[in-house]
């Protein structure tokens, strides 16, 4: 592991290295990429539209070895939520016909034509929303606890009153990472667990 990695804004040229990591991270956590045909679907739908439509929320943790973490959002998720039908789904949904793709592929795909909403009664008192992500290399050193402080600062700074995520039932390390930062749970169902915290 290494401690001496640094944040910065997200880069156009770092979009790559986003994609990878969030594959890399895509399944509560661990690798995905053996569970995907298509190794950009994840990357499409829980970072890249947040790195290219809102690049002043998106921020980067850089080690000797390059880009290895992220963290991206919005201050207002139903702006984003218009944002994204306006100029993010449209062309993934002709590149991705509905109903294309199997198992997990077609389930992403799903999501192209089908987009998840923010609940009212979460947007209500946590408008903001973030996605964050680690290599192994990064995870434990503090560097998590920085990205977040980030994040929570530009959302906060944009008049945000709360932050809310999400995070799958399995994925019991980023379950304690967000507990211990002192989000609570908003929400819950059998795969996903909705959290906030009060900016």
């Amino acid at each position: 592991m290494t401690a001496d990695a640094t944040i910065r804004p997200a880069e156009p040229g770092d979009l790559d290295d986003l994609y990878d990591i969030c594959l890399r991270t895509g399944d509560a956590g661990q690798d995905a990429s053996g569970s995907l045909t298509d190794h950009r679907l994840l990357g499409h739908l829980f970072v890249a539209p947040y790195a290219v439509l809102e690049p002043e929320l998106a921020f980067v943790a850089v080690d000797a070895e390059g880009v290895a973490g992220y963290v991206v959002g919005t201050a207002d998720s139903r702006a984003f939520e218009a944002k994204l039908e306006a100029d993010w789904y449209p062309a993934l949904r002709e590149r991705y016909p509905d109903g294309s793709g199997e198992g997990f592929d077609a389930m992403l795909v799903a999501l192209f034509h089908h987009p998840m909403r923010a609940d009212d009664a979460v947007v209500a008192g946590h408008p903001a929303h973030l996605h964050i992500d680690l290599l192994p290399r990064l995870q434990g050193t503090g560097i998590g606890p920085r990205l977040m402080a980030t994040m929570h600062d530009a959302c906060r700074a944009r008049g945000a009153a709360g932050m809310h995520l999400g995070v799958s039932q399995r994925n019991t390390r980023a379950l304690g990472f967000y507990r211990h930062l002192g989000y609570v749970t908003l929400h819950e169902d059998p795969i996903t667990v909705t959290m906030g915290l009060v900016l």
